[in-house]
């Protein structure tokens, strides 16, 4: 009884969350249809969004974020966030660790989750990673985010792994893209959120959500041929706070 009782729970969470998802989606949906019609515009879609959604999405779930950290951004300067990927929490808690607007870098299979979507693909750079072209793409609209003064955001273990998996492989784009744009990449550490919110349907619960930002990897002397090396060191940073 008490299992089928906390699976109940389970789910009117799950159903809590995708409500506080949508619900500012429809609410405001004037204002991120004003602020995202032109690329000028997307730092003060960014911090609507980072306020007027992913705020209140977590504080509505019950997790309350703490973030720790090694080292400040700079206002006004362009980095590149990576960080582990375990939970659709990663998205809101990144949102909120930034103050900096940045550009999330994503699949293009989310275009095809209803309202959410819509704006989805107005305000991130997809990719489809099947697609040599598609990714040779993605650089070019970086560049041109990064000549706005954005910064961007990558999840470079290319999905979310196995619920068993600490840490999986990091892919080389994130890392390539800094060395080729000369701009630095801040280690991000998520410790909670796959308790908090995972993929298994049923499980979650509320709770304190913490988040490190490590000391930054400076990449204004390297070379695209340094891209492994920088890419192990920066996951081997996050390995060791997940361990």
């Amino acid at each position: 009884m008490l299992g089928f009782l906390r699976n109940i729970g389970h789910v009117l969470y799950r159903i809590w969350f995708y409500l506080l998802v949508a619900l500012p989606i429809f609410v405001f949906s004037p204002i991120w249809l004003l602020t995202t019609l032109s690329e000028k515009t997307y730092a003060m879609f960014f911090r609507l969004a980072r306020n007027l959604w992913a705020r209140p999405i977590l504080y509505g779930m019950g997790c309350f974020p703490k973030i720790l950290r090694e080292q400040q951004m700079e206002k006004g300067k362009s980095y590149m966030l990576v960080s582990n990927h375990t939970s659709m929490l990663d998205i809101m808690l990144m949102m909120v660790v930034s103050k900096n607007p940045f550009v999330f870098v994503g699949k293009k299979e989310l275009v095809k989750i209803p309202v959410f979507g819509f704006f989805y693909k107005r305000v991130c750079i997809l990719v489809d990673r099947e697609s040599i072209k598609s990714r040779t793409g993605v650089y070019l609209r970086a560049q041109r985010r990064l000549d706005q003064g954005l910064s961007i955001c990558i999840f470079p273990e290319g999905g979310v792994p196995e619920e068993h998996i600490v840490l999986d492989a990091f892919k080389d784009g994130a890392f390539k893209m800094a060395i080729a744009h000369r701009i630095p990449v801040v280690p991000i550490t998520f410790y909670d959120n796959k308790k908090r919110f995972s993929f298994t349907f049923l499980s979650g619960g509320p709770g304190r959500i913490r988040a490190k930002v490590h000391h930054f990897f400076e990449t204004g002397i390297l070379a695209e041929e340094d891209k492994s090396t920088l890419r192990e060191e920066v996951r081997e940073v996050i390995l060791k706070e997940l361990r």
